[in-house]
């Protein structure tokens, strides 16, 4: 059984995970303040954005860059700092450090040492939305980016399609159009939905209504902001799941004529009624007839 581990206040290293906020610096807490202030070392997503943070507030910390892709490189060196005795902050470009952001990495490494994590409540783009999105706040599930293809964000979706939970993901302006597409077509065009963008900024901003309205409504707008959208959770799933009219032959071949390639409508109508995925496979294929 793991330790149980608590913050007792003796002396050394630490690491403080610091909320940064997602549009409006207001929102910064005088606890976040303090934490950059008196650290030894700010661990920061990207260090020129985080600048301009710090020079709002009149932080002179030393910061390093911490981010995707110079994790193995920087764990070593951080934890070296932290059993030094010294104390680092993390933090993201924006919310709350490893939701969708850096710094999972660095707290398992981090926890595994025995070395003290601190984490501050802040901003977070997610909750935010929620509670403001006229959906049920809980339960609810939190996703983050889908996957970028289309076939990918298929299989991703279709796992979810039966969740009673209102579902929380992240989504990039120019990806936002076919997103919604590919939600309508998984989740059904009937299915209540909320995009929130630019949170807590000047033009902060809700649409509301069915996958389908969102949808046709983006195809002729022009996406700005990053977004938060949300998505209804399934109240009827046995009825959803049956809506799919034809036998699974002919739902392999809508799923095609959707944009999928052969084996991924297989695999999806397979496990949409509950089918060998090879049994359908050779069916389609007219194998062994």
């Amino acid at each position: 059984m793991q330790q149980i581990s608590s913050f007792n206040g003796k002396q050394g290293g630490r690491l403080y995970l610091v909320p940064t906020p997602i549009g409006n610096l207001d929102d910064m807490t005088f606890r976040a303040i303090k934490a950059l202030q008196e650290a030894d070392l700010i661990a920061a997503e990207d260090t020129r954005h985080t600048q301009q943070l710090l020079n709002h507030f009149e932080i002179t910390t030393k910061q390093v860059s911490f981010h995707e892709h110079n994790t193995e490189q920087r764990i070593p060196e951080l934890l070296a700092k932290l059993k030094d005795g010294l104390t680092i902050a993390q933090c993201s470009d924006a919310g709350m450090p490893s939701i969708s952001d850096p710094g999972k990495e660095l707290v398992a490494a981090a926890v595994k040492e025995g070395i003290p994590v601190v984490p501050l409540p802040g901003a977070n783009a997610g909750l935010t939305a929620l509670i403001a999105s006229g959906l049920s706040p809980q339960p609810f599930y939190f996703y983050g980016f889908l996957e970028r293809k289309h076939q990918q964000q298929v299989t991703e979706l279709q796992e979810m399609v039966n969740r009673p939970e209102t579902m929380i993901f992240y989504e990039a302006p120019h990806r936002l159009k076919k997103t919604l597409t590919t939600m309508a077509e998984v989740f059904g065009p009937d299915r209540q939905a909320v995009l929130a963008r630019e949170l807590t900024k000047r033009y902060e901003e809700f649409s509301r209504g069915s996958l389908g309205d969102l949808r046709d409504y983006f195809a002729d707008h022009q996406a700005r902001g990053e977004f938060v959208v949300l998505v209804a959770g399934n109240d009827h799933p046995a009825e959803e799941t049956n809506s799919v009219a034809g036998t699974p032959i002919e739902q392999v071949d809508q799923e095609i004529v959707k944009g999928l390639s052969t084996n991924a409508a297989i695999k999806l109508v397979a496990k949409r009624n509950h089918l060998n995925r090879q049994e359908l496979y050779r069916q389609y294929h007219h194998i062994g007839e």
